[in-house]
């Protein structure tokens, strides 16, 4: 038995995650699969397009074989914080062979060789960073000139890794790369080249459209139009999503309790919220004093040094009420569990499987949790809870029992 392993959003499930998925199987040759993914918020601050169990169906019925919940507390952070709550979770199944990832190199050698610098820290590159931070510089681009430097003084210019920390894919590739050699897993890892349009592209061009795209129209209610960029079951799921909740979600939706929370937030109480640093919390007071919607309040707050995805975290982790201290203390307890949200013959299979090699608890039935008296488990169960929660919030379905969704749904089976 081979089990590949992927981290994703799938927000939603489109052809480009198909050919990811069916590309990934042929190269390792792998009969299982299962994806860690993001639930009810995703990576770049925003709520989920649609609800977990939907994205979840969408993953099963195209060939995944089991879902498993990405923890809330590691869905809405940063690249590393990401790649830290992903590949761990996918370790503690103890069945992964593989995992899987797209980039847009396509080449595992210069991202190994650029994760293994940012894991050993070289004092030189060390001193180059300080260097490149003390003069004001964003982390990220801080971070790629002095890799450049660095390589350039020992005539490592093969690639242009300038380019490789520009592009999205590649940089969450490198954080993955850099779990595995740091805690020395047995995971294999490979890399996939993106096809179709890239990962920001806001048009949609030809049928392997960008997430971003397809986004966009949805927004805009062109459900028509993105049909031919949608596997068929993606798209009859979206229309079973829409035609029971009436619109996609989006930040937008969450405009009114942001600002509220942003006009009657402690200054002290702010600068304690995750990822925010010493005068952010100025400017977001500042803005949402002066304008009264919360795009605007994020694009003024925007800079390049505080780009708009990192203001958009921060902004669901005050929506969450996360702060440092918590997710320092839940982090050095992690991972506690392994929720499922679907599955198929072979996911059910493969959970067995888990049970058998993985001393963390499995989750199918949400009010479970509650016989492993773990606090920490419970805690961090919380959150997916409460994102769940302000997820439907966010939706406008004037139906009864929008809340405690977690405790009424069950995962998806495909039998």
């Amino acid at each position: 038995m081979k089990v590949v392993g992927f981290i994703v959003e799938y927000n939603p499930f489109h052809y480009g995650h198909l050919y990811h998925l069916n590309k990934s199987k042929e190269i390792t040759g792998c009969d299982y699969s299962i994806a860690i993914m993001s639930g009810s918020f995703v990576q770049r601050g925003e709520p989920s397009l649609i609800d977990k169990w939907s994205k979840a169906k969408m993953a099963i019925e195209n060939g995944v074989d089991l879902v498993i919940e990405l923890p809330t507390i590691y869905s809405i952070q940063s690249a590393e914080l990401f790649a830290i709550g992903g590949i761990k979770l996918l370790n503690t199944l103890n069945i992964i062979d593989y995992i899987s990832f797209g980039s847009e190199i396509g080449d595992m050698e210069p991202l190994k060789t650029l994760a293994k610098l940012f894991v050993e820290e070289p004092n030189e590159y060390k001193g180059l960073l300080k260097k490149h931070l003390n003069n004001g510089q964003s982390f990220s681009i801080a971070r790629s000139n002095a890799t450049i430097e660095y390589f350039k003084k020992r005539g490592i210019i093969k690639y242009d890794f300038k380019k490789i920390l520009e592009s999205s894919n590649n940089i969450l590739a490198i954080e993955y790369l850099k779990i595995l050699y740091k805690y020395n897993y047995g995971i294999t890892p490979i890399t996939i080249s993106r096809v179709g349009q890239g990962y920001k592209e806001e048009q949609i061009s030809n049928s392997i459209a960008s997430a971003t795209a397809i986004r966009k129209e949805l927004f805009n209610n062109n459900l028509d139009r993105v049909k031919n960029n949608l596997p068929p079951k993606s798209y009859n799921i979206l229309l079973e999503y829409i035609h029971k909740y009436k619109c996609f979600n989006k930040l937008d939706n969450y405009s009114e309790i942001l600002m509220y929370l942003l006009r009657t937030v402690n200054k002290e109480n702010l600068l304690q919220i995750l990822d925010i640093e010493t005068g952010l919390e100025n400017r977001f007071i500042k803005h949402s004093l002066k304008y009264n919607n919360i795009t605007q309040v994020i694009n003024e707050t925007t800079t390049k040094r505080y780009p708009k995805t990192r203001i958009q975290r921060i902004l669901i982790h005050l929506l969450l009420n996360l702060d440092k201290k918590t997710f320092v203390r839940l982090n050095n307890s992690y991972p506690n569990y392994i929720r499922v949200l679907g599955m198929n013959e072979k996911g059910m299979f493969l959970l067995r499987e888990i049970k058998n090699n993985s001393k963390v608890p499995i989750i199918n039935r949400f009010s479970d949790y509650h016989k492993y008296k773990d606090p920490y488990l419970n805690e961090i169960i919380q959150y997916d809870k409460i994102a769940t929660d302000l997820f439907f919030l966010g939706v406008d379905t004037n139906q009864i029992d929008s809340g405690n969704k977690d405790f009424t749904t069950s995962p998806y089976i495909n039998k």
